[in-house]
C-alpha cells in the first residue's frame, strides 16, 4: 500500500474515532457527568483529521505541480 492510500485510510479510520468521541462527549454531558479530560478525547483525532485532510487536500494539485506545464 503505498504513502497515499495508507493517508487516505488513516483518516477514515479518524473519522471514525472522532465520531465516536462527539458521541461519548454528548452522552457525558446529556447524564450531567462532564469532565474537562472528555474534550481532550476528541481534540487528539480532530487534530489529525486536520492535517491528513489538509494533506490529502493538496495532493491532486501536488500532482498538477509535478506534472509540468499543460501546453496546447
Amino acid at each position: 500500500m503505498n504513502w497515499n492510500k495508507w493517508v487516505r485510510q488513516f483518516h477514515r479510520w479518524l473519522s471514525i474515532a472522532f465520531t465516536a468521541g462527539v458521541i461519548f462527549n454528548g452522552v457525558a454531558v446529556a447524564k450531567g457527568k462532564y469532565a474537562a479530560w472528555m474534550g481532550l478525547v476528541v481534540g487528539l483525532p480532530l487534530a489529525l483529521l486536520l492535517l491528513t485532510g489538509l494533506y490529502l487536500f493538496v495532493l491532486p494539485y501536488a500532482a498538477k505541480r509535478r506534472s509540468g506545464p499543460i501546453t496546447d
